[in-house]
């Protein structure tokens, strides 16, 4: 294993669950969605570069360091057959794993996934990014969140205990400056998007506040999307339960393979 990127393993079915937190989280975030899903499989939810356990990892800041980093470390752990679980910037290091190694991923899970927009709140982010007190990451979630979530207790303590480690909240501030330059997002093309083909489900809170909704609008016709009403970006901890059943629902879905273009008419 790459001694540097830690993944929590819980459960042991037939299935195995990768789950990747977004910009400021770990593996910790998924505790409640492990619980529901742990009985019937096996889950590896990751602390990804810079983050928690994995702050040292080399060069941590690009998504495309983390896909390398985990896919390096599933093919350690000779895992395949994967169904891939991706919270916004865990939602882009996903997608550029499905598409550098299609051949190792059964399904994709994405909830409001980076890299489908330009679009980004990225004042909210480097503000999430630079939060030390307990009271400051509780407002931050806040602002991230719709208007029924429930309070952020227990997440508040262990991001706050997270950011305890030294350079670590120094890195979550270099990474928000990297990822939101000029208050945009690296994009993943239309085009790319398209050679997907494994079963994805998109799902997205129709009140987050750090990636629009809409950017969920004229994604390929075999992806499935669902919108969550009254939910904002942190759909993990506003809605487990849900979050549980839908990456249920979709690792059981069928992949679709693409139909071949018809040729242009001469």
């Amino acid at each position: 294993m790459i001694s540097s990127l830690h993944a929590a393993e819980m459960g042991a079915g037939s299935k195995t669950i990768v789950l990747l937190h977004g910009f400021g989280g770990c593996a910790d975030v998924w505790r409640d969605v492990t619980v529901a899903l742990a009985p019937s499989a096996r889950t590896l939810a990751y602390d990804l570069p810079g983050h928690g356990l994995s702050l040292d990892f080399p060069d941590a800041g690009p998504a495309k360091v983390a896909a390398r980093a985990v896919l390096a470390d599933l093919a350690a752990r000779r895992a395949k057959g994967i169904h891939l679980v991706g919270h916004s910037m865990g939602g882009a290091v996903a997608t550029l794993m499905a598409l550098a190694e299609p051949e190792r991923v059964a399904s994709l899970t994405l909830l409001a996934p980076g890299g489908f927009g330009p679009e980004i709140n990225g004042s909210l982010l480097r503000r999430y990014a630079g939060a030390q007190s307990r009271s400051e990451i509780l407002a931050c979630l806040a602002a991230m969140s719709g208007p029924r979530a429930l309070p952020f207790d227990r997440i508040a303590d262990t991001l706050c205990e997270m950011r305890k480690r030294p350079g670590q909240s120094e890195k979550l501030v270099e990474i928000a400056a990297a990822m939101t330059r000029d208050d945009r997002q690296g994009v993943i093309s239309r085009e790319q998007l398209d050679r997907l083909t494994m079963p994805v489900m998109v799902v997205w809170g129709s009140d987050d506040a750090v990636l629009p909704f809409t950017q969920a609008d004229d994604l390929p016709a075999r992806f499935h999307v669902h919108h969550v009403l009254e939910a904002g970006h942190m759909l993990i901890e506003e809605a487990p339960d849900l979050i549980a059943s839908i990456i249920r629902r979709n690792i059981n879905r069928r992949a679709r393979p693409l139909r071949p273009k018809l040729a242009a008419a001469s």
